[in-house]
């Protein structure tokens, strides 16, 4: 008894602590699923959105953790100097994976396209144009008109424009293809 005593205000703090990001964690699981829903997302991408949130709470707690149970503020210091150095440099070495990712977080909440849309990427060295397939944390999967699997980086999709072709305009974008293969099938005949 004598320990729980001691260490009531402590237990008292954690607890708050918990409560308050379980209860955040709800509210923004809530919050995106709605969104999803509403936007008409597919589900494993709400997945991976909830697992980044998930993934984010546990930081705040385990930070909230370790101010509640004692660590001395001059030590603090020397502890964060460290950490942030190291996550410093494994940042700068993973910019682009961690662009990506946020990339991906905003493709989710603005973007104009889902999967299934047909797109158009205007990139000067390799524009391409396909259906979308999925649309992971780190890329998203088009499928073009030769039947190729393409993987085209989230961040490149944030840098670049894009085109969304609606279904009207796709028949008659698929009308002046097979014209364009019959031209260069003619030509190569001849």
């Amino acid at each position: 008894m004598m320990i729980f005593e001691e260490y009531f205000p402590q237990i008292v703090k954690s607890g708050i602590v918990l409560i308050t990001l379980f209860v955040l964690r709800w509210s923004l699981v809530f919050t995106v699923k709605r969104v999803a829903k509403k936007s008409e997302r597919l589900e494993h991408r709400t997945g991976l959105i909830v697992k980044l949130i998930s993934y984010l709470i546990i930081f705040f707690l385990i930070i909230g953790f370790i101010f509640i149970w004692g660590v001395q503020i001059k030590d603090l210091g020397l502890v964060m100097s460290s950490v942030f150095a190291v996550i410093g440099i494994g940042f700068f070495a993973q910019w682009s994976i961690l662009s990506n990712i946020t990339s991906g977080v905003i493709m989710f909440f603005t973007f104009p396209y889902k999967i299934g849309d047909y797109i158009k990427i205007h990139d000067k060295e390799f524009p391409f144009e396909g259906y979308i397939e999925d649309i992971k944390t780190f890329h998203i999967v088009l499928r073009t008109h030769q039947h190729e699997e393409v993987t085209y980086p989230n961040s490149m999709m944030l840098q670049k424009g894009v085109t969304v072709i609606k279904p009207e305009d796709f028949t008659e974008m698929e009308a002046r293809l097979e014209e364009e293969d019959k031209n260069v099938t003619e030509h190569a005949v001849d």
